[in-house]
């Protein structure tokens, strides 16, 4: 049986996969940077919901990738984590 990083691997070598994974990218970040700052302070999403003063099932949904956080939500998810949000536009890598 193939792991998902093996599976993942063969799917990046199809052109058209790669793009969408790619564009999708920023999501995925935002996504890892919520469960695993929550996770690092052994926190719940309800603790989290507490915290900040979002519902939880809001932050469910962040975290399942069924909406799409405003960047007000994004600096009140930081805040409740105990960090400070860092945004970044950065060079697109042509070679790619």
């Amino acid at each position: 049986m193939l792991t998902l990083d093996e599976v993942l691997a063969e799917e990046m070598k199809n052109p058209e996969f790669k793009k969408e994974w790619d564009a999708l990218e920023p999501e995925f970040q935002i996504i890892r940077a919520i469960i695993e700052g929550r996770e690092a302070r052994h926190m719940t999403q309800a603790d989290l919901a507490a915290a900040t003063g979002i519902n939880q099932a809001n932050i469910s949904r962040l975290e399942n990738a069924t909406a799409n956080p405003s960047l007000r939500t994004l600096k009140r998810l930081a805040a409740g984590l105990g960090m400070k949000l860092k945004l970044e536009f950065v060079p697109i890598d042509n070679a790619s």
